[in-house]
């Protein structure tokens, strides 16, 4: 108990400063949100040829973009600790009596925090151009968006102690995110795709969390939520015990 009670307080205190030094860096959070507010205002009018007759390219294409700001969002959250790498932050914890669980879930949490505010604007953008999305499913797209986030931001506070290189950083986590977005659907229906593109794309975790998204946005629930789900859930745990694991034994 006096364990648990130790590591919720270091994790809060942990969580409170990151998230303060986030919040106080506003032009960060507004970038962010660039990269899907283009894609929807520039490709989304796109859609309306691509989908079938009828169909909402709004409906299609919002959940797609929460998980693509959440891929890149919570991607590149790794970034931000490589600073503290190369100061001598994670070295310095050796000494510490710090909960080494509360460093990463300290971080992780901040960064759902984050991607939960940055999710807002571009929901309401896509109301406003004529998504008609339940709204009960929407908050539970979003909440299945934030437990993939927090899988993808352990992974990437992973990468981040394997490669505490920016010039490495980068370009590894580019190479593996843009694969994902493609093979996930978030930009175009996989439906009519070949059948070793369609092959491939079923091998994507994220595909099944895009299909859940579009799902709840209609205000259905069915299979493909309840794999989206369990495929959110598993990512999040399995990365996170990689990733608490790793900050042990870097910390140890």
């Amino acid at each position: 108990m006096k364990d648990t009670m130790r590591t919720a307080h270091d994790t809060f205190v942990i969580f409170r400063d990151e998230l303060d030094l986030a919040l106080r860096n506003k032009i960060a959070l507004a970038v962010g949100l660039v990269q899907p507010f283009v894609y929807l205002l520039l490709f989304g009018p796109l859609l309306d040829q691509a989908l079938p007759a009828g169909a909402n390219p709004w409906l299609f294409f919002v959940p797609g973009l929460l998980l693509q700001l959440g891929l890149f969002g919570t991607g590149f959250a790794g970034f931000n600790l490589i600073p503290d790498i190369r100061a001598g932050y994670v070295e310095r914890l050796r000494v510490t009596p710090i909960s080494r669980l509360a460093i990463l879930l300290g971080r992780v949490l901040k960064d759902a925090v984050v991607l939960t505010l940055q999710t807002g604007p571009l929901i309401v953008v896509g109301y406003l151009l004529g998504m008609a999305a339940n709204p009960l499913g929407v908050l539970g797209a979003v909440t299945l968006i934030l437990l993939t986030g927090v899988g993808l931001a352990s992974l990437s506070y992973v990468l981040a102690l394997a490669l505490p290189n920016e010039y490495l950083f980068a370009p590894v986590l580019n190479s593996v995110a843009i694969p994902l977005m493609l093979l996930s659907g978030i930009l175009l229906p996989l439906d009519a795709a070949p059948a070793w593109l369609d092959w491939l794309a079923r091998l994507n975790p994220l595909r099944y969390v895009v299909d859940a998204g579009r799902t709840l946005f209609t205000g259905t629930v069915d299979a493909r939520v309840y794999a989206g789900f369990a495929v959110a859930v598993v990512l999040a745990v399995v990365s996170f015990a990689v990733g608490s694991r790793l900050f042990g034994r870097r910390t140890a």
